[in-house]
């Protein structure tokens, strides 16, 4: 999604009010483009990240050695400047696919990390237990560790969410910024209305998707809600 040549979109007068109902009813096709993007760069990039992510930590779960070197290595990506990252990925990867790429590598720390930790918290006595049933180790991982670890890795799963709703904006380096594009071209313009616009629903957004996780986790995790009472 790309804005208009032009910074600044359809202003309501010449006055530059914090927000601006008119400015909002008058691009609100626009906005509903970037809101839309917004939204399938967040749940497209979070739901690879897992796919990543939740594999390297049943390896480290499995292999306790690598658990470190694989924490270690996420957290270095983590800690690549977002600006840099995007600009060195552009020249060979297209743009939506260099947006993609960068929001999965800083979603791979939160969600591993949190995985790692609920398959760790899983009670030693039910796994033996599982083991003295005849469970192997991939029934065992799939029938009793993950289900248990889910909280854990909802967790995960919920902070890798909000952080990428913020992190899509810079996007707009490399022409799917989508709401981003809103807050590039209030600054650009001098234009407050365009920027509160963009930063309040960029706020609700990640809400929203909280929420959301918040209660598909209450739903797949009954037991975790009767042991919290």
């Amino acid at each position: 999604m790309s804005l208009p040549d032009s910074p600044v979109l359809v202003y309501a007068d010449a006055a530059n009010p914090w927000f601006s109902w008119q400015f909002l009813q008058e691009n609100q096709d626009a906005v509903l483009s970037a809101l839309r993007e917004h939204a399938s760069l967040t749940a497209e990039a979070v739901a690879l990240a897992a796919l990543v992510a939740i594999p390297l930590a049943v390896l480290g779960y499995w292999f306790r050695p690598l658990t470190a070197p694989i924490l270690a290595l996420t957290g270095v990506l983590y800690t690549i400047p977002s600006l840099a990252l995007f600009a060195l990925l552009a020249p060979f990867l297209p743009g939506r696919v260099t947006v993609l790429v960068g929001l999965v590598t800083y979603a791979l720390l939160v969600i591993t990390r949190n995985a790692v930790a609920g398959l760790t918290q899983v009670p030693e006595p039910v796994r033996d237990a599982a083991r003295g049933m005849g469970y192997g180790r991939l029934a065992q991982l799939w029938r009793i560790e993950l289900p248990l670890a889910l909280p854990g890795i909802l967790t995960g799963l919920r902070l890798a969410t909000v952080s990428t709703v913020a992190l899509v904006t810079v996007g707009v380096l490399n022409g799917h910024g989508a709401l981003g594009e809103f807050l590039t071209a209030g600054f650009r313009a001098g234009y407050r209305a365009e920027i509160t616009t963009a930063t309040i629903i960029i706020f609700s957004l990640g809400l929203v998707l909280d929420l959301v996780l918040a209660g598909v986790g209450r739903l797949l995790t009954p037991w975790a809600r009767r042991r919290a009472a």
